[in-house]
C-alpha cells in the first residue's frame, strides 16, 4: 500500500500522510468537534502510521453541509468511505467520547463489510449499553455552553461563547447534532468486535469512571486492554500526557504487527 490509495473525502482527512505506511489510524473526534482536535495527536507518530481525522459535517469547511444528528446514519457514510479504500490497507479507529461510540458502530459496519479491523480504542467514553439520559439537545442553548464549561479543561475558553452570540450562531448547531446523535443512541445488540479494544480513560472524568470503560471488554471477542490516564474528560489535550498516550498507540499497533507476524 502507498499514500496514493489513501482517497481523502468529505468525511475523511489526512492528518499525516505517509508514504508507505504500515497502518492507518483514523481518529474520530468528540462531539461538537473537528478533524483539527487531533493534529497535534498526528503529528507525534513516527514512520510507518498515517493519520487520518473525520470531519463531520456543520463545522468548518463543511460549515454549510447537512448535520446528521442519528449517530449510526453517521457511522454508515463513514464506514462506507473506509471501505472504498483497498482492502490490503492496514485499519485501526481511535475514537474519544461521542467518537469512541461513533467509532465502535464505524468499526461493526466495516467488519461487517468484510474487513479486519487491527484494532479500536475508545477514549473517555462508557461502553456502548450505556444509556444516556440527558436530553441537552432538547434545551436552550444555555445548558449546552454549561455543559461544555463542565467538561472543558479551560471553561474560560468556552464562555466566549456567551459573549459573543454571533459565534455561537455559528458553533452551537453542530453542538447540538452531536448531543442529540449521543443522547438518542440505542445500541443494538449483537456479535462482538473482532476487532480488540482498547479503552482509555481518565480518573478524573465526569462523564466514564474506570468501571464503566471496563466494561468495554464485553464487545470485543479479542484482547482488551484499559489505561488510564490523569486529568479530566478532555485528558488527550493535556500536553503532559500527549506523550504517554501516542506511545501507548504506537506500541498497541506494533505489538499487533508482531502478533500478526507470529501466527
Amino acid at each position: 500500500m502507498t499514500a496514493t490509495d489513501l482517497t481523502a473525502t468529505d468525511w475523511l482527512r489526512a492528518l499525516r500522510p505517509d508514504p508507505a505506511p504500515a497502518t492507518v489510524l483514523v481518529c474520530f473526534p468528540p462531539g461538537g468537534g473537528s478533524v483539527t482536535a487531533y493534529r497535534g495527536f498526528a503529528q507525534r507518530f513516527g514512520s510507518g502510521t498515517a493519520v487520518f481525522g473525520v470531519q463531520y459535517p456543520g463545522r468548518q469547511d463543511r460549515l454549510g453541509d447537512e448535520h446528521v444528528p442519528v449517530l449510526t446514519e453517521m457511522a454508515e457514510r463513514i464506514a462506507a468511505d473506509l471501505l472504498a479504500w483497498p482492502g490490503d490497507i492496514r485499519l485501526a479507529l481511535f475514537g474519544h467520547s461521542m467518537g469512541a461510540t461513533l467509532a465502535y458502530e464505524t468499526a461493526r459496519r466495516v467488519e461487517d463489510g468484510g474487513r479486519t479491523l487491527a484494532r479500536l480504542f475508545v477514549s473517555g467514553r462508557p461502553a456502548p449499553d450505556f444509556t444516556e439520559t440527558a436530553r441537552l439537545h432538547a434545551g436552550p442553548d444555555d445548558g449546552l455552553i454549561a455543559d461544555l464549561e463542565r467538561l472543558s479543561n479551560d471553561p474560560a475558553s468556552v464562555r466566549i461563547l456567551r459573549e459573543e452570540p454571533s459565534l455561537a450562531e455559528l458553533v452551537l448547531p453542530a453542538v447540538r447534532s452531536d448531543y442529540q446523535a449521543v443522547e438518542t443512541y440505542r445500541h443494538r445488540p449483537g456479535a462482538p468486535l473482532r476487532a480488540p479494544i482498547t479503552a482509555l480513560v481518565s480518573t478524573a472524568d465526569p462523564t466514564t469512571t474506570v468501571e464503566q470503560a471496563e466494561r468495554w471488554r464485553e464487545f470485543t471477542a479479542a484482547e482488551f486492554e484499559l489505561a488510564t490516564f490523569p486529568g479530566g474528560h478532555f485528558y488527550l489535550d493535556l500536553p503532559e500526557n500527549l506523550p504517554a498516550l501516542t506511545d501507548l498507540v504506537t506500541r498497541t499497533l506494533a505489538g499487533s504487527v508482531q502478533d500478526r507476524s507470529n501466527r
